[in-house]
């Protein structure tokens, strides 16, 4: 697809950017240099092994606030700076910093674009973004162009605009850019990719995967700062929230590292879920049971690469339904799948029938998961969350690769507008951009240790 292509021309983004202690809870050197088996590849930026990492945030609201928590338990980490557009939460977590012995962070709360200053101010060497999904380009932007690196919530963009500037301005300043992918670190999904790297499943042919959560009264409610994620289901029909499912299938497959997403085609049904649940909870006669929500209620994609896997993608956010993201590998050799956990092994399963997925732990479990202490367990989202930042940390300290870089946060965020480029044209395949460049073919693929 052509850069020009896409729901917001470049323009428009230059304009708006003018504006403007580990050790007690993981055992082991090996499990903590773990990052230093990854080969370097072409594209990724050269940067030199740092002695602590000083970082601002920008948004720290419900997950925020969580990586700020999880960042003053690991060591080497200076928390610099807050920016927030709300006073109180900017307090909270100075408040929290410095309850936990360590200095006050400086507070920036003007106005939205008050982490332009922070950017140009503050010594920092990481910017780290949970806001509203629009704002995390802007912010990553700023924090490279200031010469810090960049790590955001997902997505990390929403436009293919937006993708090609985080690329671009990443290279252009030899930074990270990394989206903070935590269900890339979940127990499940860890497991899994040990097993592909072991080779059980065999060959990689299909993937399911998805976001399916029943978000309803999230989105209809106030858990979001000016109910900003609603307007997305007003105004947008496609997959909007692909990478929590999608990142750990194209982590297995290699893509960016030996294989490409090629093109998708996609689907929406129709959409009553949002108005049906206003309706029940609001009345008939409130604004959200009268709006017409774009957004159908299931979004189904299908994603062909270039060396011909394929995967099946989901977005179903608006009916009641329980929590899955699927989690389901093919190989030639055998299935894998979750929710429920459950696995089949030619050869090893027995015939025709699946086996509990934890059968397999003793064998498989991934190092990052072996002994993890009961308190990294009970931070955010069962430990993942805890993971991705400690991992981040240590990459930046040993001045070895990150696990997600820059063009895995493109290549995954993107899909957001080409699957609505094909619901809006009746289905028609749309090509991924490479935003590799065709470095790809060459780079070498993402090892872990065993």
């Amino acid at each position: 697809m052509n850069k020009k292509d896409s729901r917001f021309n470049r323009r428009d983004f230059l304009k708006l950017g003018t504006l403007a202690g580990i050790g007690t809870m993981m055992v082991g050197a090996d499990i903590l240099n773990c990052s230093k088996k990854f080969n370097t590849s072409p594209g990724l930026p050269n940067i030199a092994p740092m002695e602590k990492v000083r970082i601002g945030f920008v948004g720290v609201g419900m997950q925020g606030s969580s990586h700020v928590r999880n960042f003053l338990d690991i060591e080497h980490v200076e928390i610099k700076a807050i920016c927030d557009i709300v006073e109180d939460k900017v307090v909270q977590m100075q408040e929290l910093v410095a309850n936990a012995g360590r200095p006050v962070p400086t507070g920036y709360f003007r106005n939205e674009y008050d982490f332009i200053r922070m950017c140009e101010q503050e010594e920092l060497d990481l910017v780290f973004t949970s806001t509203p999904w629009n704002w995390h380009v802007p912010i990553c932007v700023a924090a490279m162009k200031n010469g810090k690196h960049a790590a955001t919530e997902v997505p990390a963009a929403v436009t293919i605009d937006e993708c090609w500037e985080l690329v671009e301005t990443a290279e252009k300043y030899g930074k990270h850019c990394v989206m903070m992918e935590n269900c890339c670190y979940g127990w499940r999904e860890l497991m899994i990719f040990n097993m592909v790297r072991r080779n059980l499943l065999g060959e990689l042919i299909h993937a399911e995967c998805g976001y399916l959560h029943d978000l309803r009264e999230l989105k209809l409610g106030d858990m979001y700062e000016g109910r900003w994620r609603i307007k997305h289901s007003i105004k947008y029909d496609g997959n909007l929230y692909p990478t929590h499912g999608l990142g750990p299938i194209a982590q297995c497959m290699d893509i960016n590292r030996g294989d490409q997403f090629d093109y998708l085609v996609s689907m929406s049904s129709k959409a009553r879920g949002l108005n049906l649940y206003a309706i029940d909870h609001f009345g008939a006669d409130h604004e959200y049971a009268r709006q017409q929500y774009k957004l159908g209620d299931v979004n189904v994609s299908l994603i062909k690469t270039v060396k011909n896997l394929t995967i099946t993608l989901y977005h179903d956010t608006n009916l009641p339904r329980p929590y899955s993201r699927i989690s389901m590998l093919q190989g030639t050799k055998g299935i894998v799948q979750g929710y429920p956990d459950r696995i089949h092994i030619e050869g090893r399963s027995p015939q025709h029938q699946w086996e509990a997925l934890e059968t397999y732990k003793e064998e498989f479990e991934h190092p990052l998961w072996q002994n993890l202490s009961k308190k990294v367990l009970t931070t955010g989202h069962g430990g993942m969350d805890y993971l991705e930042d400690y991992r981040l940390v240590q990459a930046l300290l040993n001045g070895t690769p990150t696990d997600m870089d820059v063009y895995d946060a493109a290549a995954w965020s993107c899909v957001t507008e080409l699957t609505e480029r094909s619901v809006a044209n009746k289905s028609r395949p749309i090509s991924f951009p490479d935003f590799t460049r065709g470095l790809w073919k060459k780079r070498e693929k993402l090892e872990i240790e065993v």
